[in-house]
């Protein structure tokens, strides 16, 4: 079988927020999105001092799409409006819907910004089709521990399995919209054939080490877009290697956004909009 063909490399540009490091490949010159993954965010990796104010991602609201923020290392401290609440360490992950709106907060632990640690975090939005953009918000706080873990055969691979399916093997989530996302921790020489079915838009991110996919070299920072051509992608890590790799089928509909809000028409920004005004996301206490 034949592996997708490389369409571009995509290089993360800094961005930083305040003091936190921060580099986003998404949106990016030339790639509005990946239909439909539309936004990542790559905080870290740094070290917070002891005595340090922590992430500055206070209550803030969302409409119409999906987070799922991936703790690479450090922890974070999650509230929603819909009830959702969690502390998620190293190797854990947070799956949000927004959907029809919420109020959520992500800030670091009172013990971390007292003793300080390592941080790394990263935060992917994928859209809703309109049929789903109002649908009941939810969360899942998943720890390193609920996330199946698989190696390839010669032990230079594991994926863990967030969501959705992989050559039989079921992930921690089922999602709306059928979504598969992983993590693959490779070995440097480690290779993999990672499944991408036809009709689906492939997500990966290369966040440390450097590998080689489809011919193409792809170093740390780097998101890599493929072509849909085959229905597999292969990867060859060239030194110790993490990789974001997930597929869905696109929503092929008009995007709007706005902030914290992404619809499908200017109207539906505005109503967005006065909702979150009069109060209808709920709040935090």
């Amino acid at each position: 079988m034949t592996t997708r063909t490389v369409t571009g490399l995509h290089r993360a540009l800094r961005d930083d927020i305040g003091d936190l490091v921060t580099r986003r490949p998404l949106p990016g010159p030339g790639l509005e999105q990946v239909d439909p993954f539309l936004f990542v965010n790559h905080h870290g990796p740094q070290v917070y001092p002891p005595g340090n104010t922590g992430l500055p991602f206070g209550p803030h609201p969302h409409r119409g799409f999906e987070t799922v923020t991936f703790i690479l290392d450090g922890e974070l401290a999650h509230l929603d409006s819909g009830g959702g609440e969690s502390i998620i360490r190293a190797g854990g992950v947070q799956w949000m819907t927004a959907g029809s709106g919420l109020v959520h907060a992500e800030i670091s632990p009172e013990d971390f910004k007292r003793d300080g640690g390592p941080m790394e975090i990263l935060q992917l939005w994928v859209n809703l089709p309109s049929r789903l953009k109002m649908t009941r918000p939810a969360y899942a706080g998943l720890q390193a521990a609920d996330i199946p873990k698989f190696a390839t055969e010669d032990g230079a691979v594991t994926v863990e399995l967030i969501a959705g399916d992989w050559d039989g093997q079921r992930g921690a989530l089922s999602t709306l919209t059928g979504v598969m996302m992983s993590v693959l921790r490779m070995k440097a020489e480690g290779g993999i054939a990672a499944p991408a079915p036809r009709g689906r838009n492939v997500f990966l991110y290369v966040v440390s080490g450097a590998v080689e996919v489809g011919g193409r070299n792809a170093d740390a920072s780097t998101l890599v877009t493929l072509a849909d051509d085959a229905e597999e992608v292969e990867l060859f890590a060239m030194q110790d290697s993490v990789v974001l790799f997930g597929h869905a089928e696109p929503c092929d509909e008009p995007v709007v956004s706005h902030g914290p809000f992404v619809m499908n028409t200017r109207e539906e920004i505005l109503d967005a909009i006065r909702d979150y005004q009069a109060g209808r996301f709920g709040g935090l206490g």
